[in-house]
């Protein structure tokens, strides 16, 4: 998955160009600046620095950190509002970041941790911050790539392919609800194509 991500940097973002998620993706947009505003955060994942602009326009800092250093050359070229600075890191080992956090922000991340794994995984995070704010995609036939593999251990896969024409399998699992994401969770916003979850702290991210 790694690899997948680094040969898929320049072409990652024409993702959030499908015409039916631009609703979905403002409503996400303008949800997400309430909740860490003034706080110090830590990205992970940050990808091409997407999500990080959202951040960056009302909290205190970012931190936004990826495995890979190629989308995080193309998220170094976007301008930002506020304080952000990047690093390398390994979302599954935390404790090597230096720094103190206010909250974590994980966009798109959690549906490639294995469900056995999950729960550690969350842990982990509030290990590190006492909010965490998650967002990722619901399932939606027709607009989702399709699952190509159901695993014993109930993780769903998908087969993506890059311009050039290259495959690769890519763990992708979708929630059916909060209590499949994570334990404790205080906010649960269900839009039409993605999903976000505030745990831990206190939230205002609840669409009524």
């Amino acid at each position: 998955m790694e690899e997948y991500y680094r040969e898929r940097a320049a072409e990652y973002d024409r993702i959030y160009d499908k015409p039916e998620r631009q609703a979905d993706l403002a409503t996400l947009r303008g949800l997400l600046p309430p909740l860490v505003a003034s706080r110090s955060v830590l990205e992970i994942a940050c990808g091409t620095g997407y999500w990080t602009t959202a951040l960056a326009s009302s909290a205190r800092s970012v931190l936004a950190t990826d495995v890979n250093e190629s989308t995080l050359a193309v998220a170094r070229t976007r301008s930002y509002d506020g304080e952000v600075t990047f690093a390398t890191a390994d979302a599954f080992d935390l404790a090597a970041i230096p720094g103190t956090f206010d909250a974590i922000f994980a966009g798109f991340f959690w549906s490639h941790v294995p469900r056995a794994d999950v729960r550690r995984f969350i842990d982990g995070l509030l290990e590190r911050a006492p909010l965490v704010i998650l967002t990722d995609n619901r399932y939606v036939e027709g607009s989702s790539s399709p699952i190509t593999r159901t695993a014993p251990t109930g993780d769903t896969y998908q087969t993506r392919r890059l311009s050039d024409g290259r495959e690769y399998e890519v763990l992708k699992n979708f929630p059916t609800g909060a209590a499949d994401v994570a334990p404790g969770v205080v906010e649960w916003t269900e839009l039409t194509y993605f999903w976000l979850a505030v745990v831990g702290g206190t939230g205002s991210a609840r669409l009524g």
